[in-house]
């Protein structure tokens, strides 16, 4: 195996609890009434583990699973090659499920609710629905902003599931594996500053390993990696002490230049990122320290997050040094 392959069960899974649990649950109760398992989203922030988890669920429910996203079906077609394909119990993950075109969202109600699939046969007056029959399945969906999700849906999964940041214990056990696997040993302050500088994001603590692995081959390092050669490797990176990236500097510097608040289109034009990135990377965390507010009005800096770019408050009056 892989220094990086996905955990294989719920036992080597780390952190987010209360969905594994709940997972566990419907898992011992499909395979009970031998039915296929209910439909169901997985939302949260990009790297948290919602595809892994729809990998274990799959592997624990003995089936296939079909993976796809919303951008990738394009037209209702796309969708009929797939779902025609599942034998029953298989699971259809749909990643980025915000994203299916309107006429494939809505193409996949009568699946959903009739193991059914409408296709259009022919043109013009002549035209016929033909309705062709599908295997029992489960569609499960992960979403970076479920309020991009039309409410009908929305309401076809009988359970939605909350993936949250994982707090620093948590990230520091999986730091600890996977660097074993990598060969890496790490002392407290190393672990400290790496759980920081992830963001509460397993898939960040893990492109952290593979560039500080990088560091100590070319450097012919021996022994534990240290919190310095942490710091001098996130500097590289463009990452501070508080974990902030550049595009998150920007983003602060930006809105506090501005002193008020901003669309994130205008955001998006003013730092040169594009909006979904924004919205699904960068705000979450700057929220979550305190640096930023999310107002009717648009995006508003703190105190705190001027400070944490070395620039006064917007409202604070002028230097007179």
């Amino acid at each position: 195996m892989g220094a990086f392959d996905r955990p294989q069960d719920f036992e080597d899974f780390i952190g987010q609890e209360n969905v594994v649990d709940t997972l566990e649950v419907k898992i011992a109760s499909a395979q009970k009434r031998g039915r296929p398992l209910d439909h169901l989203l997985l939302q949260g922030r990009p790297g948290l583990g919602k595809t892994t988890l729809a990998y274990i669920v799959t592997r624990q429910m003995g089936v296939q699973i079909k993976v796809t996203s919303g951008p990738a079906l394009t037209k209702a077609g796309d969708l009929a090659a797939i779902l025609t394909s599942l034998e029953e119990g298989d699971v259809l993950f749909i990643d980025e499920i915000h994203r299916l075109p309107k006429a494939v969202e809505e193409a996949l109600y009568p699946a959903i609710e009739d193991l059914a699939f409408d296709v259009i046969v022919g043109k013009g007056p002549g035209a016929r629905l033909l309705r062709l029959s599908l295997n029992p399945f489960t569609l499960m969906g992960a979403t970076t902003r479920i309020s991009l999700i039309s409410k009908p849906l929305r309401s076809r999964f009988t359970s939605i599931l909350r993936l949250s940041a994982y707090d620093l214990d948590e990230v520091a056990e999986i730091l600890d594996l996977y660097a074993g696997r990598l060969s890496l040993e790490l002392d407290s302050n190393a672990k400290k500053e790496l759980a920081t500088a992830c963001r509460g994001v397993p898939r960040n603590a893990l492109q952290l390993l593979r560039h500080l692995r990088d560091l100590s081959v070319v450097s012919q390092r021996k022994g534990a990696i240290d919190g310095a050669l942490v710091k001098r490797a996130l500097e590289g990176l463009g990452i501070d002490s508080y974990g902030l990236d550049p595009v998150d500097r920007l983003v602060l510097t930006a809105l506090a230049k501005k002193g008020r608040a901003l669309g994130l289109r205008t955001l998006s034009l003013l730092v040169g990122e594009e909006e979904s990135a924004l919205a699904e990377v960068n705000e979450p965390y700057l929220v979550q320290m305190g640096f930023l507010e999310l107002t009717p009005k648009g995006r508003v800096v703190t105190s705190e997050g001027c400070a944490a770019v070395g620039l006064p408050p917007p409202d604070s009056p002028p230097s007179l040094l």
